[in-house]
């Protein structure tokens, strides 16, 4: 099984529920459509608003507002998604992310064999 996780913080325009909505009702579905059928899982986790009665509740906002895990069988099923000629940047993901992934990440794990 291979595993390919992203972190996310959501764009300053939007509130934690507008994120919330856009990542689960429009672009979990567009990602899990397009990957499909190589794709065998695919799980997202929103933060929840700050809530002072939480033990080991952070002082200062939190680097990331979420997390979003796909899952892959095979290196096959992987290559098949990752493998392919560089995509463009989703526009959605651009116009409401911050900070779609740590400096780097995305780039190393799009590189084809040749580079």
């Amino acid at each position: 099984m291979i595993k390919v996780m992203w972190l996310l913080k959501r764009a300053p325009h939007l509130t934690l529920d507008e994120c919330r909505d856009l990542w689960l009702t429009r672009h979990a579905p567009d990602i899990i459509a397009e990957e499909s059928p190589y794709l065998k899982r695919h799980i997202v986790d929103v933060r929840r608003e700050d809530v002072d009665g939480l033990s080991g509740k952070p002082d200062q906002e939190p680097e990331w507002d979420g997390i979003a895990e796909q899952w892959f069988e095979t290196e096959a099923d992987y290559n098949a998604v990752y493998g392919r000629a560089l995509r463009s940047p989703r526009n959605d993901t651009l116009a409401n992310t911050s900070a779609p992934y740590p400096a780097g990440l995305g780039k190393a794990m799009r590189q084809s064999p040749e580079e």
